[in-house]
């Protein structure tokens, strides 16, 4: 029973995964940096510090003070490797369209381990300590958000310092990077156990419950 239950489910996750497989295309690279660029400048956007910039120069001036929520230090602190953030997404691949990624694990990984916890032996072709290595999809996430960061830093500054009032998504994606062709992925939202499509109104358009 044990092996068959195994087979049963090798085959299944592993037909579909195949199916299914792809790289990620522009539009999800661009709301899943912008989702970790603007969640990562959230976490400091209370800071009450004050920075003091310039040196004391032997006329007397004093250092110049600005507050760290709107200095550059700030940007460039969260700019400073912000692609590997990327790496602690999985893909869910029983999702549709840009949900299949997302943190934590799958549905179909959790039952994988969850047989190997009952005993059953699942073979995945790989070492059981290295199922939760990033995926060959997510690593080229990464890749490519990091090229598309290279690409778009000047837009991402004048973003950051003249139109916070925005969201990051909505600059960046859709009125620089992305064609109108290439933005359905802007529009999915996630609710409970099925991904939908549905403006922004409906939501944050992303896995908000997860992160």
């Amino acid at each position: 029973m044990k092996v068959l239950t195994m087979l049963f489910f090798y085959f299944c996750t592993f037909a579909t995964a195949n199916e299914d497989e792809r790289l990620p295309n522009k539009c999800e690279v661009c709301k899943f940096l912008t989702t970790e660029l603007q969640e990562t400048l959230e976490k400091t956007g209370r800071s009450k510090e004050v920075l003091e910039i310039g040196e004391v120069l032997d006329t007397g001036k004093r250092r110049r003070k600005i507050k760290y929520n709107t200095s550059e230090t700030r940007l460039t602190e969260a700019l400073d490797d912000i692609c590997e953030g990327i790496l602690q997404y999985s893909v869910h691949a029983e999702r549709p369209g840009s949900l299949r990624y997302a943190k934590g694990a799958s549905q179909t990984m959790t039952t994988l381990k969850n047989l190997v916890h009952k005993g059953v032996k699942v073979d995945l072709g790989l070492p059981y300590e290295l199922w939760d290595e990033p995926s060959v999809e997510v690593s080229d996430m990464k890749k490519q958000c990091e090229k598309m960061l290279e690409e778009y830093e000047e837009v991402v500054e004048d973003w950051y310092f003249n139109h916070q009032e925005e969201r990051l998504e909505m600059f960046l994606c859709q009125n620089h990077v992305l064609n109108t062709s290439e933005r359905e992925c802007l529009m999915e939202v996630w609710k409970g156990d099925r991904g939908v499509k549905g403006g922004a109104s409906e939501g944050k358009s992303h896995d908000a419950g997860e992160l």
